[in-house]
């Protein structure tokens, strides 16, 4: 009974703050996407994934582990995702990437923060940082056969990244008052990206909803899967095994769609199976963090 209530009391916050996003767009309220999905993109994530890496006590080589842990499980996913809809005479373009890549910075890291705290968070980052760069490069050319290298290296994302591991191996900090601020501009992210993330899928039009059902519990049961046995091998264990599992677990990213639409894939396809993917996610994340906590 206790487990359950901390369950609870972990993925209520994250799936309640996406609601009041559903509901304020339902409501008839503005709400303009664009501006606030650049305002997170390029400030807050930014400066809560340098401050993390920043202050972060974690081991170097535990993160190190994390990193390839990460890939490798992306990397096996993709191989394992390639077949399925090959056999099933599905479109590789349509469906592979959402396969592939989870809403680890929406979804991921709140829960991540809130199942284990700090060290969490500090885990999360590094899976998002891992997951930003496949999806810019591998992603992209999945989608629209080419890749977007030159996209990657423009992010804001990828720069806290490097520039927050540099401080990390380096040992440096910011001067208190700039530290401070990164903090206060960092939190912004988690609130908006979660409110962010209830507007979007409030506005999806969902199509091809049998497929994209059955789709979303192959995504669930090959990630959770994949990452687990994956975090055996590089003997992680305690908050970076569960982070692994958990951001491999993510529904699809809206992120997803976007792309699809940008590169004349069939985004339709595409905004069902997010909608549906995060619908089930509600009933899927809860039962997987009893296994992990």
């Amino acid at each position: 009974m206790n487990l359950i209530l901390t369950v609870l009391e972990i993925v209520a916050p994250v799936f309640l703050v996406a609601g009041v996003g559903f509901a304020w767009v339902k409501a008839g309220f503005e709400y303009r996407i664009q501006f606030v999905t650049r305002l997170a993109m390029t400030l807050a994530v930014p400066c809560l994934i340098f401050t993390a890496l920043m202050k972060t006590e974690a081991d170097l080589g535990d993160l190190g582990r994390l990193t390839l842990a990460g890939t490798s499980a992306y990397l096996f996913v993709g191989a394992i995702g390639w077949v399925l809809l090959k056999t099933c005479g599905l479109s590789l373009r349509t469906y592979l990437a959402p396969i592939i890549f989870g809403n680890t910075g929406n979804l991921g890291i709140p829960l991540a923060l809130f199942a284990f705290g700090q060290p969490g968070l500090e885990a999360a980052v590094v899976m998002l940082a891992v997951s930003a760069v496949l999806s810019f490069t591998w992603g992209i050319w999945i989608v629209a056969g080419e890749g977007a290298f030159g996209k990657m290296i423009r992010e804001p994302m990828i720069w806290a990244t490097l520039l927050g591991a540099l401080f990390l191996v380096m040992d440096w900090e910011t001067p208190t008052f700039l530290t401070n601020t990164l903090d206060l501009i960092g939190q912004m992210a988690i609130p908006m990206m979660l409110i962010t993330l209830g507007v979007a899928v409030a506005r999806l039009t969902p199509g091809r909803v049998v497929i994209a059902i059955w789709l979303s519990v192959v995504k669930l049961l090959i990630c959770v899967a994949i990452s687990w046995a994956i975090g055996v091998v590089f003997g992680l264990t305690g908050t970076l095994f569960g982070v692994l599992v958990l951001q491999m677990a993510m529904p699809v990213a809206v992120t997803a769609f976007l792309l699809a639409e940008k590169y004349d894939a069939d985004s339709n396809a595409v905004a069902g199976y997010v909608v549906v993917s995060t619908l089930i996610s509600v009933v899927g994340l809860p039962v997987l963090l009893t296994l992990l906590l």
